[in-house]
């Protein structure tokens, strides 16, 4: 995944490429920014800098090193095949390999076997070796504070060669003492333009392009997930429930809908409910000349799904969420 192939963050990749052509690599970065925007790939185009075989400075993307930087294993743990490229990440490893089964976010068992047990020695084959943490907020919190310590130790004293990018969609979640040693890398979300062409080279239908980028926040993954045939179905079939329940004599159907959430997948969630947003607001804006007070209730209700959308990012309950806005978008006729 060479720098060149990373579309729509060019101030990021500048970052990047200036620091490898200067030999002046940070030990720890902080790539910031939305899910689905580009951090992972450009972490991984840094991997392969630092281990390509053929002398590459930004990594030439064909060598041997290369290639293994980034192909996965064929079984779990799916952790890249070039052992001086690891990943972290909740759940990645089974329990038999770091001794305990990951639930709600980073263990300290797996920094210790992960991290610690590679960071203290001399990369295998490469002239750096990089450790990718995913979702590296879940190392913020009381419940997760020996985790943090453990990692805090390697970012305090690096070893010479040894890297860090910690990835986050939430750095305001993240310990004030890992956010002073790591660099920040902001990305932002990705212009039409950009997402447009991600479409098309995906080989999804124009017709299509205007709702997924409409709905998707400047995020390439949440496009392809809502042009996904299955998603789309389970996504009007979400939307037309919740108007339904708008509607409805009783709560009953909104407790219905609260019941048959997958409550471990809030992205999807998240999704749904930008999709229900966005036709309240098609509707806002369709009433505007000729029912301007039905405009300004479809507007109040727009405003109630943000809202919980907002609430879910802080780790609100869904089922609770789901029942409070459905009180939200009836209240919102006055």
């Amino acid at each position: 995944m060479p720098f060149s192939h990373i579309l729509g963050q060019d101030e990021a990749i500048r970052t990047l490429v200036r620091a490898l052509d200067g030999n002046r690599v940070h030990h720890a970065y902080r790539f910031e920014g939305p899910d689905g925007v580009g951090k992972e790939m450009a972490a991984f185009a840094l991997a392969q800098a630092l281990v390509c075989s053929a002398g590459d400075k930004l990594g030439c993307g064909k060598c041997d090193a290369c290639r293994r930087a980034v192909t996965l294993a064929a079984e779990r743990p799916e952790v890249p095949l070039h052992p001086d490229v690891i990943v972290v990440e909740r759940g990645l490893y089974p329990a038999s390999v770091i001794g305990k089964d990951e639930i709600a976010q980073i263990s300290v068992e797996q920094i210790r076997k992960v991290v610690l047990s590679h960071a203290s020695y001399a990369p295998h084959e490469g002239r750096g070796r990089l450790f990718i943490i995913r979702r590296a907020e879940e190392l913020a919190g009381a419940s997760n504070a020996s985790a943090a310590n453990a990692l805090l130790k390697y970012l305090e004293e690096p070893r010479q060669g040894t890297h860090f990018v910690l990835l986050t969609s939430r750095p305001d979640r993240m310990l004030d003492t890992i956010r002073s040693r790591t660099q920040k890398v902001r990305f932002g979300p990705l212009p039409d333009p950009v997402m447009q062409r991600i479409l098309t080279e995906k080989g999804i239908a124009p017709d299509k392009h205007e709702m997924a980028i409409d709905l998707a926040a400047g995020s390439a993954s949440a496009a392809l997930a809502l042009v996904d045939a299955e998603r789309t179905t389970s996504r009007d079939e979400f939307v037309a429930a919740m108007m339904s329940a708008m509607r409805a004599p009783t709560l009953g159907p909104a407790v219905n809908i609260a019941e048959g959430l997958d409550t471990k997948d809030k992205d999807r969630l998240k999704e749904d409910l930008r999709a229900l947003g966005a036709t309240l607001a098609r509707s806002a804006k369709k009433r505007l000349e000729t029912e301007p007070i039905g405009a300004s209730i479809d507007a109040r209700r727009f405003e109630a799904v943000l809202r919980t959308i907002g609430y879910l990012e802080r780790n609100a309950s869904p089922n609770l969420s789901i029942v409070s806005l459905v009180l939200e978008l009836r209240a919102a006729v006055p």
